[in-house]
């Protein structure tokens, strides 16, 4: 089939190589425009727009995707269908009516759970011991259209939202190909998503990254993990913000206030509403991510400071 693949961050690469390893025809891309990043904040283009420009390939990058130019293209171009992963914007039904297969979605999670921007993020803050990744036609509603296939994938016990988001664009690239292959086909099947276990995950923000002390360890422990790399987990020492990467939690050290610090020759304990955790990496503002047990030395962390 005639391709045009939509698409933005890092994590639509594994789809668009395997799409451009396949028998299918790539004749563009679309993509979130150019957009300020680094403290120069320049203009930088998007991950999939970058591999289209390596490539030659022709890069299509409409501030929203009903602007008249933009349709007039995507009519022009004629593609079969529009294979999405994280395009990062709503499509109207005039765009979605343009390919003669519509827009098909790949999206990480079994449907209909954890319909939204973050459902990786969603699946580890909440505790779910399995997820996985959809292929879907996409429509108007957020993530309501029907599904033409699944994969799973198990959530581990120290599985960061990024670690679970890499094995998933990895496998559900696959499972996208091998439905683009049955839509050309014509052997492709989508079922209606059911009415029952519809959840929403919204974007994670900067305030939901901020570690609650007063929660017991498991959820201080994914709710870290839910927030690495992105938003980033946070806290507040000494009236200053520091970033915090994965803790562990420990059922065998002493009893501490919420947000209390413990300094230990080989780790550094912090006080849940429950058991402690054992601090992994921690970085200042302006400063380089640093074993939790360099940081408390470097600051002279004195019994009994604390967390906020």
């Amino acid at each position: 089939m005639r391709l045009i693949f939509a698409g933005t961050p890092a994590v639509a690469l594994p789809a668009l190589d395997a799409i451009a390893a396949s028998s299918h025809e790539l004749l563009a891309v679309v993509t979130r425009p150019d957009a300020p990043a680094g403290r120069g904040r320049g203009l930088v283009r998007s991950p999939v727009g970058t591999w289209a420009d390596e490539r030659g390939i022709e890069v299509l990058t409409p501030a929203r995707p009903r602007e008249p130019e933009f349709l007039d293209r995507l009519r022009d171009l004629a593609p079969d269908c529009v294979p999405v992963v994280a395009y990062g914007a709503l499509v109207p039904p005039v765009a979605l009516a343009i390919p003669t297969h519509g827009w098909v979605n790949l999206h990480f999670s079994l449907l209909p759970a954890w319909r939204g921007a973050a459902p990786v993020q969603h699946a580890v803050l909440h505790g779910d011991q399995l997820t996985g990744a959809s292929v879907f036609q996409l429509e108007e509603g957020l993530d309501t259209g029907p599904v033409f296939g699944t994969l799973t994938e198990e959530i581990r016990p120290t599985d960061t939202s990024g670690d679970l988001l890499e094995r998933l664009a990895a496998a559900g690239a696959g499972l996208l190909v091998a439905v683009l292959d049955a839509i050309g086909r014509g052997t492709a099947e989508a079922v209606p998503q059911p009415a029952e276990g519809v959840s929403v995950a919204p974007k994670l923000t900067a305030t939901d990254g901020q570690v609650r002390w007063t929660d017991p360890a498991f959820a201080v422990d994914r709710r870290i993990r839910a927030a690495t790399p992105a938003p980033g987990a946070w806290t507040l020492f000494r009236d200053a913000r520091v970033k915090l990467g994965p803790v562990r939690p420990v059922a065998d050290g002493p009893e501490l206030k919420p947000g209390e610090l413990l300094v230990e020759r080989t780790r550094v304990l912090v006080g849940t509403a429950t058991t402690p955790v054992v601090l992994g990496e921690v970085r200042a503002a302006g400063k380089k991510a640093m074993p939790a047990p360099d940081w408390a030395r470097g600051l002279r962390v004195a019994a009994g400071e604390r967390f906020e």
